[in-house]
């Protein structure tokens, strides 16, 4: 890869994060317009990546949202982990976060028992909307760029969308958990 793509690359992650943080911010998921984050969380999606874009990438063109979407829940999971038991959320296999129909319900399965969110619920609801509002925001995204299909830039493109999301989710979880940004007056 070039370093022009490598550029490109990270303008296109650094626009996503900017957009999809707006969202967040004006839903109220987020209180202001950066990432919550950890390395360690950060670091867990590298682990688990390869074994997601396995599952990601055949539903690209019948299922564009889902594709991408589903990191950000992948992102949910390793959060709620980090801040209840890191130790045993590190190891865990990548395919323990699928529900009873594999990749298909990881969503719900996240949300439900993972999350500990009723889906019935007007919080799982509200949290469906928003990820399914990031991702059909992060395919159209992916759409502007005009990268051909099935070419390694749009395997790129969609890999940092991915990474994205799962970022987004992480910080919306961590926020959910009481997470918050905070000045530090440091003395002199």
């Amino acid at each position: 890869m070039t370093v022009t793509e490598i550029v490109f690359l990270d303008k296109f992650e650094q626009r996503i994060h900017e957009e999809l943080l707006q969202i967040c911010v004006s839903t109220g998921a987020l209180d202001s317009p950066r990432l919550l984050a950890s390395d360690d969380i950060d670091e867990q999606w590298h682990k688990i990546a390869p074994e997601y874009m396995v599952d990601a990438v055949p539903q690209i063109k019948d299922y564009p949202t889902v594709s991408v979407a589903w990191a950000a829940y992948l992102g949910m999971a390793i959060a709620c982990g980090w801040d209840a038991d890191w130790e045993q959320c590190r190891e865990a296999e990548y395919k323990s976060y699928y529900g009873e129909q594999g990749f298909d319900d990881m969503d719900e399965h996240i949300v439900r028992d993972i999350i500990g969110l009723p889906l019935e619920t007007t919080e799982a609801q509200r949290l469906e909307a928003l990820i399914r509002q990031c991702g059909e925001n992060a395919v159209t995204l992916i759409r502007r760029e005009g990268i051909e299909p099935q070419s390694p830039m749009a395997f790129h493109v969609f890999a940092r969308a991915c990474r994205a999301m799962f970022r987004i989710g992480a910080s919306i979880e961590l926020r959910r958990l009481g997470y918050k940004l905070e000045k530090i007056d440091l003395p002199n």
